[in-house]
């Protein structure tokens, strides 16, 4: 937590990471991660500074040093959303674009739906059909979240095993998990009216393919990450590269 500093947003504690000067990009991380490890450790953070961006990169509610909810509506995707937009206020950022990875990139849609002045130009990563679909395991990975006895193998135990190694609170990890696990009406992507980049590795069937997505978004840019999977597409070059030059042409 060192690197962190901590906000208080409406009685919601959100420890995030703020480096670099520039134009502002929110990073927002997956599930059961944290901005140090979806962020710091894949080198993210440094890039976009280097590039002469401010980055700001919180821990959402539930996960690092940010604040534990144990009921599962405490994590409606619109209210994750709300501590974004609660945190942007407190830095003085006017616009800023935001890049979300898995569970991020939904934060990162909605809040880009519920503020549309707030976000200039959108990266959804790790992420394609299933935020159309919803995450139909949502309840066996909250199940092998709690359980005396998770499975070893499968999905369920992917994620159990990777919020242990990430230090994760499993309780509040599994209601976030029910939380999180609704559908998105595909009606309302039409109605974003930015620049959106879609984008998900090539052997990710957690995330989806990243076409269906982005062709129901206006304008939107599909990028599958050749041969990387959902844990080893964030880190990807390729991937980087592609977000600097997204970035980089926005208007």
């Amino acid at each position: 937590m060192s690197e962190y500093r901590v906000a208080d947003l409406n009685g919601v504690r959100i420890a995030y990471i703020e480096e670099g000067r520039g134009d502002p990009v929110v990073l927002l991380h997956g599930f059961a991660s944290n901005a140090a490890l979806n962020w710091r450790s894949t080198g993210w953070i440094d890039l976009l500074a280097d590039a002469g961006r401010s980055v700001i990169a919180p821990d959402l509610r539930g996960h690092g040093g940010s604040t534990k909810f144990y009921d599962p509506a405490a994590y409606a995707t619109v209210a994750i959303a709300a501590d974004v937009r609660a945190l942007c206020t407190r830095l003085g950022i006017a616009q800023a674009d935001v890049v979300g990875y898995s569970m991020g990139s939904r934060v990162a849609g909605m809040l880009a739906l519920g503020h549309p002045h707030l976000v200039r130009s959108l990266v959804l990563g790790g992420i394609g059909e299933s935020l159309i679909a919803g995450n139909r395991d949502a309840a066996a990975i909250a199940d092998a979240l709690v359980s005396e006895s998770p499975p070893a193998a499968g999905a369920p135990a992917a994620f159990r095993k990777f919020a242990e190694r990430a230090g994760g609170d499993l309780r509040a990890l599994a209601a976030c998990m029910r939380g999180q696990a609704e559908a998105l009406d595909p009606a309302v992507l039409s109605l974003l009216r930015l620049p959106v980049l879609v984008a998900a590795g090539s052997l990710d069937f957690v995330a989806g393919p990243p076409e269906p997505l982005a062709g129901r978004i206006p304008g939107a840019q599909a990028l599958s990450i050749p041969g990387r999977d959902h844990m080893l597409a964030v880190g990807d070059r390729s991937f980087k590269r592609a977000v600097l030059d997204f970035l980089g042409s926005r208007p």
